[in-house]
């Protein structure tokens, strides 16, 4: 019999692989916490994933729901995927097979960051935690069972290869990281070792700029001297967390001044490289003579290298997850049995208190370890009365009978006629 998923479940986003970065930029949701809040309104559970290339959300709940709620909030051209197709996707997407730089391992920490934030948020659910968790266990299990991440490429050291393909090689270069969150540590620590003569680090947060340029041997800089190593650099790469530019035509007007020379005829030229999402370049910048702005579009060359080296391994990622497929929807199907399981013990637990109440009653006068006593027999009575039906049910449930499961406490609640009608 072929798996059904009876686990409402839906994702919806945009990604690189259907929209450059001015799409991705407008896409994205400058306040996260409050979309989910205001997407718990709507549905079970909510999570939002924003990288720096792609923007989804999954929700317990239906496609049709979700498409209209990011309609409604001006969204257009996005996917939308529900039941198996967005297990699927999800798991495709934690193994790294989804990813612009195949194999990366940074997806699995920002999976874990958005489900985080999502508990902190109260919009998770039951659902949402088995998928996010579940996705992030494959994605261990496709990285050993295969080569997909050996040498493995990330977002930062792609900008970095970028860069040596631009130049022809980094040796002897003066290049200057903006930002020093995860990828700006991973741009550095590409960097690391490309025999530069000097790495310069700047953070909003200069503290965490000295530990990482302490890391690498690389040189601090405050915020404020950002243009002044411009102005000393053959590249820039940026990559912050910033809601808003960072870099500025007018600054860099006055760093290419500094760099043209008396003696030359035009300034050096100056390669800034920017990975952030929304981005860290002003639009202007590309203005400025001499001046050569990339953006994670860019980046496309050194994906679809990436992708020829790896896809014998992403073909047998694909397989591991098939095999996994499966177990994600028993999974998912044994937690949604919970509402009906509920149902049965709210049903229990009112028999139990009122039958409770109708002994000490006839007891009369008795004292608290009496009444303890009574308690304590009729929970168990319960409980061990229930333990069948309650194992059958889930089990039912896992099987994908949730069918079965519905009608087996309709029979015990309610007396009515343990009938299934099968799909066809």
């Amino acid at each position: 019999m072929k798996s059904m998923l009876y686990a409402p479940v839906a994702c919806a986003g945009i990604s690189h692989h259907d929209a450059d970065v001015a799409v991705l930029e407008q896409f994205r949701f400058a306040d996260e916490a409050a979309l989910l809040v205001d997407a718990r309104t709507r549905f079970k559970g909510a999570v939002l994933l924003q990288t720096c290339n792609r923007v989804e959300l999954l929700v317990h709940g239906d496609a049709e729901s979700l498409a209209a709620f990011l309609k409604e909030r001006g969204k257009s051209g996005f996917w939308v995927r529900e039941g198996i197709d967005a297990l699927r996707h999800l798991l495709r997407l934690a193994s790294g097979i989804d990813s612009m730089i195949v194999g990366e391992d940074q997806i699995l920490g920002q999976l874990k960051s958005a489900m985080s934030l999502a508990q902190e948020q109260g919009t998770s659910s039951t659902i949402t935690d088995l998928c996010l968790t579940k996705a992030v266990h494959v994605g261990v299990e496709v990285r050993q069972r295969t080569q997909i991440n050996n040498g493995a490429v990330s977002i930062g050291s792609a900008a970095v290869k970028l860069a040596e393909n631009l130049l022809g090689s980094l040796r002897g270069k003066h290049i200057i990281v903006v930002g020093s969150g995860e990828i700006g540590r991973l741009v550095t620590q590409a960097l690391a070792a490309q025999h530069l003569t000097a790495i310069y680090v700047t953070n909003r947060t200069f503290a965490r700029a000295v530990a990482l340029a302490d890391e690498i041997g690389g040189k601090a800089v405050n915020l404020e001297s950002l243009y002044r190593y411009i102005a000393l650099s053959d590249v820039v790469i940026s990559c912050t967390a910033a809601p808003h530019p960072v870099i500025h035509a007018e600054g860099i007007r006055q760093a290419m001044n500094e760099r043209h020379w008396p003696l030359d005829e035009a300034p050096r030229p100056l390669i800034l490289i920017d990975i952030a999402q929304p981005r860290d370049v002003e639009e202007e910048v590309a203005t400025v003579p001499g001046v050569h702005v990339f953006t994670i579009d860019d980046l496309r060359s050194v994906s679809e290298e990436n992708m020829r080296n790896r896809k014998k391994q992403a073909e047998m990622g694909e397989a591991v997850i098939e095999e996994e497929i499966s177990h994600f929807v028993s999974l998912l199907n044994r937690a949604a049995a919970g509402d009906t399981l509920s149902g049965l013990h709210t049903w229990a637990e009112a028999i139990r208190t009122r039958e409770r109440d109708k002994a000490v009653a006839r007891l009369g006068t008795c004292d608290d370890h009496v009444l303890g006593i009574i308690d304590d027999l009729s929970r168990v009575l319960v409980k061990k009365l229930l333990v069948d039906a309650t194992y059958s049910i889930r089990e039912s449930a896992e099987c994908g009978e949730l069918q079965y499961a519905e009608a087996l406490v309709k029979a015990i609640t309610r007396g009515e006629p343990l009938c299934i009608q099968k799909d066809e």
